[in-house]
């Protein structure tokens, strides 16, 4: 996009100002949540790899994912917001364009959070008990926060771009999901759009004042923060599997619980880490402030979670 950091701060304004929504008012509507329909598209749940699942079950597969999703989204945004909280300190008393909008991003980010709440409220009126999701947005924020801000804004970046992926690319076209979770996802991802704007303006903004020392430090804490996103998604993929085998109507032999559960894993590595490293913005970024040996580094980490078919996968 052309323009100065200036002149494209204040286009992020203009286009929050333009999409302002209520999380009542515009997104829930007094709905609550239909089990008769998915809760997020198959290219990202892999159900259709199950086959052994019926479609009532791989609908069900679904939903136990798309409540994760909801409350994944919940997690990193409490670092996202305190890292623009602490960015927007460099703006008090310089760029007052620049500050506007970082506080309107924080303000989006205080009221997604909100929205992710009353997403996993209304989901739970609606699905069995047993489900569990038990990390501590705090404890998370407190461990990503606790890497240089270049690694942290390379992160942030890599969400925001894979949001807007997943709704584009599966979620607004699929006529098979739930229309209050389409309506959740389409709204967030209407404000993460300008999000990734500024996340990728203030990384390069950091970037230009970062030695290459601290520049290759840094793509290491980045590697770390892969890593520790892996690590939640890996023991989230083993308590969705069990709370799924648990209460989808029938007993799964040892065969195909394994499956279920290898399957969930796949998901979410797919979701959460590789299909926003593969997103070709963020590649192109990353690309243009490391060397090639801190690429294959990068790669190298990523490769590790995932057949080379993955990185493709759609």
């Amino acid at each position: 996009m052309d323009g100065s950091p200036t002149e494209r701060f204040a286009r992020c304004i203009a286009t929050s100002k333009r999409v302002r929504w209520d999380v009542e008012t515009d997104v829930i509507r007094g709905r609550r949540f239909d089990l008769a329909n998915k809760f997020l598209p198959d290219g990202l749940t892999l159900a259709s790899t199950l086959h052994f699942l019926a479609p009532e079950e791989k609908r069900y597969f679904s939903q136990v994912q798309g409540r994760t999703y909801a409350n994944m989204f919940g997690l990193v945004e409490r670092f996202i917001n305190a890292k623009v909280l602490e960015l927007s300190r460099d703006h008090w008393f310089g760029d007052q364009t620049a500050l506007e909008a970082l506080i309107r991003f924080s303000d989006e980010e205080l009221k997604h959070q909100a929205l992710f709440r009353r997403v996993e409220a209304l989901v739970s009126e609606a699905m069995p008990t047993g489900y569990s999701f038990s990390w501590n947005p705090n404890d998370v924020a407190a461990v990503v926060l606790g890497k240089s801000s270049w690694a942290v804004l390379a992160l942030t970046l890599h969400i925001e771009l894979f949001t807007q992926a997943h709704y584009r690319e599966s979620i607004r076209q699929d006529p098979e999901l739930s229309e209050l979770a389409r309506d959740v996802f389409r709204f967030h991802w209407r404000e993460e759009c300008q999000h990734a704007i500024m996340d990728e303006l203030e990384w390069r903004r950091v970037d230009a004042a970062t030695t290459p020392e601290a520049r290759d430090s840094a793509v290491d804490e980045l590697i770390e923060l892969v890593g520790a996103v892996d690590s939640i998604v890996t023991a989230q993929a083993s308590a969705d599997s069990h709370y799924f085998t648990a209460t989808c109507g029938r007993q799964l032999d040892a065969t195909s619980a394994e499956a279920v559960q290898q399957t969930m894993l796949a998901a979410y590595r797919l979701q959460y880490i590789l299909s926003g490293a593969r997103h070709p913005h963020f590649a192109a970024a990353l690309a243009s402030m490391t060397t090639e040996a801190q690429q294959a580094r990068i790669h190298a980490a990523l490769a590790a979670l995932a057949p080379p078919q993955m990185l493709n996968a759609a």
